[in-house]
C-alpha cells in the first residue's frame, strides 16, 4: 500500500467521475486535516504541515481543475511527493500571504534567503530547515517567493524527545527583517507525532 510506502500513485487518486460527487464532502474532511497542521507565524507567515492525505488531496485537486490526463499526473506526483515526511522528517509548506500586491512586493523584497533561516527548537536543540532545492525560492535580485518548501530531518533521540507529551517544540524564523518564534499547541504536535510513526 503506497500510504505506508508514504508515496502517492496513481491507484490512490479518485477516479474524475466519482470524485466530482464526493468533491465537497472529501474536502472538508481534508480541511479538518489541515486545519490540525497549519501554525501562523508573525503578521505574514503560516506554515503547513504536509502528508499523504494532504498531498493526495492537492494532487486530486489539481487533476480535477487543469483536467490534464495521465502527462499532469506524472509532473503533479514528481512535484507532490518529494513533500510527503518518510517517517523521520516533517516537510512543511511556508507562505507568505499579504494581500495587498505592493505590500506584498515591498515584503518580499526584503526577506530574500529567508528559506535559509527557518529551525524548530526542541528544548535546546536546534533543527535546520532544508529548503526543496526544486528551484531557488530567492531571485538573484534578492527576492523571496510567497511559497517556500522547508524539509527538517530529525535525528532519533529528537524524535523521542518530540514525541514526550512535556517536550516544549518551537518553530521560528530568524532572518534579520522577519524574527519570529512560536511553541506549536498540542493539537498540532499530535498531528505532526503521527508523521514520524
Amino acid at each position: 500500500m503506497t500510504r505506508e510506502n508514504r508515496i502517492v500513485e496513481k491507484e490512490d487518486l479518485i477516479k474524475q467521475d466519482k470524485y466530482v460527487k464526493i468533491r465537497k464532502q472529501y474536502r472538508k474532511e481534508l480541511l479538518s486535516i489541515k486545519k490540525r497542521r497549519r501554525v501562523p507565524l508573525g503578521p505574514h507567515a503560516t506554515f503547513y504541515f504536509e502528508s499523504f492525505d494532504t498531498m493526495l488531496g492537492q494532487i486530486q485537486e489539481m487533476l480535477y481543475i487543469e483536467k490534464g490526463g495521465d502527462q499532469q499526473l506524472k509532473d503533479e506526483l514528481r512535484a507532490y511527493n518529494p513533500l510527503i515526511p518518510k517517517g523521520k522528517d516533517l516537510a512543511s509548506t511556508l507562505m507568505f500571504e499579504i494581500n495587498d500586491p505592493k505590500l506584498r512586493a515591498d515584503f518580499l523584497g526584503k526577506v530574500g534567503g529567508v528559506e535559509e533561516k527557518v529551525f524548530f527548537q526542541i528544548e535546546e536543540e536546534l533543527i535546520k530547515g532544508v529548503p526543496e532545492i526544486d528551484v531557488d525560492r530567492t531571485s538573484a535580485e534578492g527576492k523571496a517567493s510567497s511559497v517556500q518548501f522547508i524539509h527538517f530531518n530529525f535525528s532519533e533521540g529528537q524524535i523521542e524527545k518530540f514525541k514526550l507529551s512535556d517536550t516544549k517544540i518551537i518553530i521560528g524564523i530568524n532572518h534579520s527583517f522577519y524574527n519570529y518564534k512560536e511553541e506549536i499547541s498540542n493539537d498540532v504536535k499530535d498531528a505532526l507525532v503521527k508523521d514520524f510513526s
